[in-house]
């Protein structure tokens, strides 16, 4: 229940950081000197053209990244029945840092103060449409199956009557594990996308999902394997047939 605070200062940070960017956008402003700063200091030069949609493209990931935490938020407070785990206290601060520098990674992809100047038409492309179907597909999955595993702890009535784990069927995990780790994976992967598929930087971030979803994914896998002797033996950990 604890990430809660982090979906918490997404939603404040990214959501402020989108406002910014779409005033630079659309209404031609410049970022606040702070924020400027900040892009000199992870070598962004604020001086270099804009290529590209590049605008455009870090205007939308911003904005699918502050949705995606407002979603995560909603289900935390009024979905996901949490049990009486604990979280350590070093990967508490990570994940605070992390949700602030990952808007911000978004922010350092574009010059500061260059205003892209074309039409809002002109600007969408195909990939930012791919981007965006695939996100919201993944997304809705994703909610599916947090539900599926809320609901194993509520009775039909909506009232939780278990914190236990019990084995889930349904959707996604009909085939792995851990869907809703698979649908984090997939919504990064649709903001790469959305970003011009070429965006180094950003698939660094996809990489780092990768391997904290799938570590997280292998332990869970593990666990009901070891805890329920019926357990499905199709099901893989992360990825579908993987």
């Amino acid at each position: 229940r604890w990430f809660t605070h982090f979906y918490v200062v997404s939603v404040l940070w990214n959501g402020f950081l989108l406002i910014w960017l779409f005033r630079a956008e659309f209404l031609g402003e410049s970022l606040p000197s702070w924020i400027q700063g900040m892009h000199h200091a992870l070598g962004r030069d604020s001086q270099s053209e804009d290529m590209g949609n590049e605008h455009f493209s870090a205007l939308l990931v911003l904005l699918l990244l502050w949705l995606h935490s407002c979603r995560r938020l909603a289900e935390c407070l009024w979905t996901s029945v949490f049990s009486s785990g604990v979280i350590h206290i070093v990967q508490y601060c990570f994940g605070l840092g992390y949700y602030i520098a990952v808007g911000s990674t978004v922010l350092c992809q574009v010059p500061t103060n260059v205003r892209n100047g074309k039409e809002l038409s002109v600007q969408i492309c195909w990939y930012h449409i791919i981007g965006i179907m695939m996100y919201i597909w993944a997304s809705l999955h994703q909610h599916r199956c947090l539900a599926i595993l809320a609901n194993l702890r509520k009775s039909k009535s909506g009232k939780v009557v278990s914190l236990s784990h019990t084995v889930p069927f349904g959707d996604w995990f009909e085939s792995v594990s851990c869907p809703h780790y698979f649908a984090e994976l997939l919504i990064y992967v649709s903001m790469a996308i959305t970003l011009g598929i070429h965006n180094v930087t950003w698939w660094c971030v996809v990489m780092y999902v990768l391997f904290n979803q799938a570590l997280a994914a292998v332990l869970c896998h593990e666990f009901y394997q070891k805890n329920f002797s019926s357990y499905p033996k199709h099901r893989k950990a992360f990825i579908p047939l993987v």
